[in-house]
This record gives structure tokens, sequence and C-alpha cells, in this order.
């Protein structure tokens, strides 16, 4: 149980689910995601009172989520776009949206599609360096020195 605690002390989900878990955070940064960019798009889009948009605009910021520049169209506006770690958060996104579809709201008439082949994308699963689909029974937790290749250790 020592162990389960020491790892669970280091785990990074709490400090992720700090940042981006809170329902707000998770709406604003979907809403990048469709293409808002401004505040007003955010409010209007999201229904969010101004206070709790300004507040998570802040955090997404310093999270390094979002950044803030200026709109070349309008110097009074500021325009909120996803940075690199933002964009990053897709696959995260895209599994929260599937799990949602599956177990809380059913498939809504809208879905994601490829832009290229105008065809839904597939779920998200987890496989394995082989391409086998990985269930939790297939998982296991090891350090990381346990889990390299002797190649990897020689390196």
């Amino acid at each position: 149980m020592g162990a389960f605690r020491d790892a669970a002390l280091s785990c990074p989900i709490p400090a992720a689910v700090e940042l981006i878990g809170e329902k707000w955070a998770f709406l604003i940064v979907r809403g990048a995601f469709n293409g808002l960019r401004h505040f007003e798009e955010f409010q209007a889009g999201l229904g969010i009172a101004r206070n709790i948009l300004s507040d998570r605009l802040a955090k997404l910021v310093a999270g390094d989520i979002l950044k803030r520049a200026s709109d070349p169209s309008d110097r009074r506006k500021v325009v909120y776009s996803l940075t690199e770690k933002g964009e990053s958060l897709m696959p995260v996104m895209l599994a929260i949206r599937q799990w949602g579809e599956e177990w809380c709201q059913g498939e809504p008439d809208i879905v994601l599609a490829d832009a290229a082949s105008r065809r839904p994308i597939r779920r998200i699963r987890v496989f394995a360096e082989d391409g086998r689909e990985l269930k939790l029974g297939d998982l296991v937790w090891l350090s990381r020195a346990e889990a390299e290749t002797p190649a990897e250790r020689a390196a």
C-alpha cells in the first residue's frame, strides 16, 4: 500500500485536473478547439458569467493552455488561441466526448470527421506497441527502467 501511496503522490493526474478539470475550463478549451477566439464569443457561446470567464481564461493562459494576443483587426480586442500544449489536449477532449456519448447522453447529430475523407473519426483507444488494442486487464504499472528495452538502457 505504501508503494501505491507514493505513486499516487507523484501522479500527474491531479496537476492536470487542477488546470483543466473544472467544467468551465473544459468548455472554454472545447470552444477554442471549435474556433471561439474573443471574450464575447466565449461568453455568448457558453452562457458563462463574465467574472468566471475572466478567471478561467486567466488560469488557462497562466497554465500555457491558451495564449492571449491583440486582435490584428482591432487592437482594442484580445484574441485567445490554443498553444501547442493546449492543442495536445485534443485526444483527451475527444476521449471524454466519446465516453460521454457512450455512457451519458447518446450520440449527437453532429460528428467529428476527418477533413480529407469527410468520414467520422474512430473512437479513441489504447494500443500496445505491436498494435493490439489493450483493455484495463492488459495494463501494468512499471518503473521507467523496467519498461526500457536493453537497447534503450544502453543508450
